[in-house]
């Protein structure tokens, strides 16, 4: 089980370690800066930290020692439009990356190779660690970006990448709101991948069109990577054929609704999910925290309550904020409120880490401690 926890906080980057049975804080990096979003690599145990600094911009930076000392690297940056140059992209009101909103490893075969998506929805390749960036073109030129739009954000956002175990080259991304697209030539040409999502936000006739989704997150399974999972904002959404179609999970109690999705890295059927009330109340139904558990692909869930509050609850749990470790044993998730709890049995009952954090955006495991 992973001994190194990282939470993204609204205030700084603070980091959890293992000391037997029991979860210490050890440092806040960055302390008073917004992190967004944190990513362990760990093909060499880099650990690469976004910040967003508002009027000064998005920032990165990278670990080589576990978080003992960082150093700051480049950041993606679009292209700026020449003088004179009339700007034909979809995009051409969307002249500066916003924030970092999701980062991802590349291939066991691609050392260096790191992946960034960001708002508004770009993506972007570094082969050197993050040292330089170059924007994939063949994404940002697509003539379907007119379509796309914000989620909870003004504008579309990358905020899901998932490289495929079995081949680097393939690659599957979820926008907010612009659906599921698929690569499998290293980004060099891109197909829609979201046949089945379904939206209740449009009119009836474009609930189903691919180009309008919004996925709130996609996760795959590393050991059968066909196997994915979306919370969207309509619903959740399972594919087991490596997202060439997609299948609604219904009548999941309390509610299909929420932002978070893990899958067990073994079991493609088994995923866990925090479900709430959506657009303007966004909290736990009837204000009692759980995490749902699914052992069969969607057809049952198990309702975790151990552990968590009993008294009225006013937890959102974002997107990347909750989040299983590489053994599948130990999971963790934050809120927005502040709390942070860990399970060490899966799910099943769970002990808090800490009620005094400020807002998490997203939870991380890894490094293994030294």
């Amino acid at each position: 089980m992973s001994n190194t926890l990282w939470l993204s906080t609204r205030k700084g980057l603070i980091q959890y370690t293992r000391q037997g049975l029991q979860w210490q804080p050890v440092a806040t990096h960055f302390l008073g800066d917004p992190v967004s979003f944190t990513l362990h690599d760990g093909r060499d145990n880099t650990v690469y930290a976004a910040l967003n600094l508002g009027h000064f911009g998005p920032k990165l930076h990278r670990s080589d020692d576990g978080g003992k000392s960082w150093q700051e690297i480049a950041c993606p940056k679009l292209p700026e439009q020449k003088e004179g140059e009339e700007d034909k992209s979809a995009s051409a009101q969307m002249a500066s990356v916003q924030m970092i909103w999701s980062m991802a490893a590349g291939g066991a075969d691609q050392p260096g190779r790191i992946w960034a998506g960001t708002i508004p929805g770009a993506l972007f390749r570094s082969d050197d660690r993050g040292d330089s960036w170059q924007l994939v073109e063949s994404l940002w030129q697509r003539e379907e970006r007119k379509q796309w739009f914000g989620g909870g954000y003004d504008q579309p956002g990358i905020h899901s990448i998932c490289v495929d175990p079995r081949d680097s080259r393939c690659l599957r991304l979820a926008v907010s709101c612009g659906g599921v697209w698929l690569s499998k030539d290293d980004g060099k040409t891109w197909h829609s991948r979201a046949k089945g999502l379904r939206n209740a936000y449009m009119p009836p006739e474009r609930a189903y069109d691919e180009i309008v989704q919004d996925p709130h997150l996609m996760v795959q399974c590393r050991a059968q990577p066909d196997w994915l999972w979306i919370q969207h904002h309509n619903g959740i959404f399972v594919s087991d054929n490596g997202a060439e179609s997609w299948r609604e999970v219904e009548d999941v109690k309390p509610s299909v609704f929420g932002f978070a999705v893990a899958v067990h890295p073994e079991d493609g059927k088994r995923a866990w999910f925090v479900p709430g009330i959506k657009d303007e109340r966004r909290l736990p139904v009837d204000q009692q925290l759980l995490v749902n558990e699914t052992r069969d692909a969607g057809k049952s869930f198990t309702a975790h309550r151990q552990g968590l509050p009993t008294e009225p609850s006013y937890d959102l749990i974002y997107r990347h904020a909750l989040a299983i470790d590489q053994s599948g044993q130990a999971l963790a998730m934050a809120s927005t409120t502040g709390n942070c709890w860990l399970s060490a049995d899966q799910g099943r009952s769970w002990q808090c880490l800490s009620n005094y954090l400020p807002p998490v955006a997203a939870v991380c495991f890894g490094p293994e401690q030294a």
